[in-house]
C-alpha cells in the first residue's frame, strides 16, 4: 500500500491544489483503509482504487463540512453586550475582560494560541498562518475555532459571581 502514498499525493493535490490539505487527507485515507482491511481480515482485490476512491471520499466530506461550518467571530462576543460608552465604568468593564480573555487564552495549546492571536491580532489569512506555522489550513481552522469556543466558555465562567479572577 506505501508504493502507492506520492501517487496519491499528487492526485489529490492536484484536484485541491493545496498540498498539505492533501497530505492531511491521504494520510486518513491510509488510516481508514489499513483500519478497513485489518477489522475484515482480508487483504483488498484492488487496494489502489480502493485507497484512491477513499481519499475522495474523505476529500469531499471534508468539504461540505467546510462548507456548512459557520464559525462565529470574537467580534460577535462583543456585540452582544450593546453599545460601550467612554465612561469609567464600561472602561473597567473592558479591562476585566480583556484580563478573563488573557486567562483563557493562557490555558490554550501554544499552536492553538498562536494561530488565534495570528488571524485576529495580526489578521493574517488562513493561508498565510498555514505557511508560518508550517500547518495546514484546515488546522488553522480548527485551532481557530478551538480557541474561540474556548475563549467564548471560558469568559462566561470567569465572571460568573464567586470568582476570584472577576472580582479582582
Amino acid at each position: 500500500m506505501e508504493k502507492y502514498y506520492h501517487g496519491l499525493l499528487r492526485y489529490v493535490s492536484a484536484r485541491l491544489r493545496d498540498r498539505h490539505r492533501a497530505a492531511d487527507i491521504v494520510h486518513d485515507a491510509y488510516l481508514r483503509v489499513l483500519e478497513t482491511s485489518r477489522q475484515q481480515a482480508r487483504t483488498l482485490e484492488f487496494p489502489q482504487a480502493y485507497l484512491y476512491r477513499t481519499a475522495i471520499n474523505i476529500a469531499i466530506d471534508t468539504h461540505r463540512r467546510n462548507s456548512v461550518r459557520q464559525c462565529e467571530p470574537l467580534v460577535a462576543a462583543d456585540a452582544e453586550e450593546g453599545p460601550q460608552h467612554d465612561n469609567p465604568h464600561s472602561v473597567v468593564e473592558r479591562q476585566q475582560r480583556a484580563k478573563l480573555v488573557a486567562i483563557a487564552l493562557d490555558e490554550l495549546s501554544e499552536p492553538c494560541r498562536r494561530a488565534f492571536l495570528l488571524r485576529k491580532l495580526d489578521e493574517l489569512s488562513h493561508a498565510e498562518i498555514s505557511a508560518r506555522m508550517g500547518i495546514s489550513k484546515d488546522m488553522v481552522e480548527k485551532h481557530i475555532v478551538n480557541a474561540m469556543k474556548h475563549c467564548r466558555v471560558r469568559v462566561r465562567e470567569l465572571e460568573q459571581p464567586g470568582t476570584d479572577v472577576a472580582n479582582s
